[in-house]
């Protein structure tokens, strides 16, 4: 009878565990394409946000612009900074010095690449009676601008003209 009784217990668990359970039906799926094409939507504005962030200070805006050799006086003349939208650290730059028939004129990209380095890629042209008679010098490419006084002042490095001697172009903040 014992047996029976377990024997009969045993079928009405088994019965009971193998029976079809009821299903509820979820129907606040949401779909994944939404959820995937959102995430990347908000990491790409991260992303962007991040990268337009200069690494160094904002140069943007009109600066002081100097020229000067060793055998004349200092002329000055301001420079435009404008930041270029959502780059790092990167200005389009024009400017220029006038002083009766003495010129010097800036026009390209800026590029700060540290705290004392600026990469100008563009034209410096300077027109300066004493240097050949007025005769136009122009250095084109990347040239370097460097501070040896914590940022107040950059100095361009490619110093020697067209006649060889040293001019000294300064940009100043």
């Amino acid at each position: 009878m014992m047996k029976n009784i377990l024997l009969l217990a045993g079928i009405g668990i088994l019965s009971f565990s193998c029976s079809k359970k009821e299903t509820t039906e979820v129907n606040n799926k949401v779909d994944s394409t939404k959820i995937v094409d959102s995430i990347n939507a908000a990491r790409t504005k991260l992303n962007d946000s991040i990268k337009s962030q200069n690494r160094f200070k904002d140069f943007s805006g009109s600066h002081k612009f100097f020229y000067k050799n060793d055998s004349s006086p200092k002329y000055s003349g301001s420079v435009n900074f404008t930041k270029i939208e959502g780059e790092r650290d990167n200005y389009n730059v024009s400017g220029s010095i006038k002083s009766g028939s003495n010129s010097v004129n800036i026009k390209g990209f800026m590029q700060v690449v540290s705290a004392k380095h600026m990469n100008f890629t563009g034209e410096i042209t300077q027109k300066i009676p004493e240097n050949d008679n007025g005769k136009p010098y122009t250095r084109k490419g990347t040239k370097t601008f460097a501070s040896k006084d914590g940022g107040k002042t950059y100095r361009l490095q490619d110093m020697v003209n067209g006649s060889g001697f040293v001019d000294y172009i300064d940009i100043q903040y």
